[in-house]
């Protein structure tokens, strides 16, 4: 919660008068627990706990990488409270089709055998730590393959130069969501973070345009 989008997000809510929560999941940044003991339904937890006891009415939900996807199974759970959304590089069904479908086989074999694999991260020095009951749990939560019942406001943004999730993923889920107000914003040259000046005043309009389309 301490990243660029999510402090940026806060100024541009603060500044217009609308309420504005960010907070970490379990493991990450100042939350407590274990990233290696968490899973999809657990951080899907923490995401409802938020929306149940803390925030108040009608709520548009900003979601990035691994956030969009929990960010779509919490609308799909409270469809009265999330009225629209935005979706930065949608992650949605990771563990499946980045993680496992991915893995080479010495890898699989090694995350079956010892239920833990590591993997260099692109973002600190630590290795990833990815276990076998994050891909197995992750599966009760699978999106693809099937309509998304979500019909309200959706905008979605994706850098065509992201190595870390295909912007085809963008692409993907909106043809996935049942609703019609779903708009694909792709930036030729953006990575996975769009957290540069020029992309977070694209954020900052996709949050505008849903908030125009929805009653708060």
């Amino acid at each position: 919660m301490a990243g660029s989008k999510a402090l940026a997000l806060e100024a541009h809510c603060a500044a217009r008068g609308r309420a504005f929560t960010r907070f970490d999941y379990r493991g990450h940044g100042e939350s407590d627990g274990a990233f290696a003991d968490a899973t999809i339904g657990g951080w899907l937890e923490d995401t409802l706990a938020v929306l149940d006891r803390v925030v108040m009415g009608p709520v548009i939900l900003v979601g990035s990488s691994m956030g969009a996807w929990i960010a779509l199974l919490a609308a799909l759970a409270r469809p009265e409270r999330v009225k629209g959304m935005v979706l930065v590089a949608p992650a949605i069904d990771f563990t499946e089709t980045l993680i496992w479908e991915r893995l080479p086989a010495a890898d699989r074999a090694t995350l079956e055998r010892d239920g833990v694999w590591f993997r260099e991260s692109e973002y600190v020095e630590e290795p990833d730590c990815i276990t076998l009951q994050l891909v197995e749990e992750g599966r009760n939560h699978l999106l693809f393959g099937n309509p998304i019942p979500f019909d309200g406001p959706v905008r979605i943004l994706h850098g065509m130069a992201d190595d870390t999730v295909p912007w085809q993923f963008a692409t993907r889920t909106a043809e996935s969501l049942i609703g019609a107000d779903v708009v694909v914003t792709l930036v030729k040259n953006g990575d996975h973070r769009l957290s540069d000046e020029e992309n977070l005043a694209r954020l900052m309009g996709a949050v505008e345009a849903v908030v125009s389309r929805v009653a708060l």
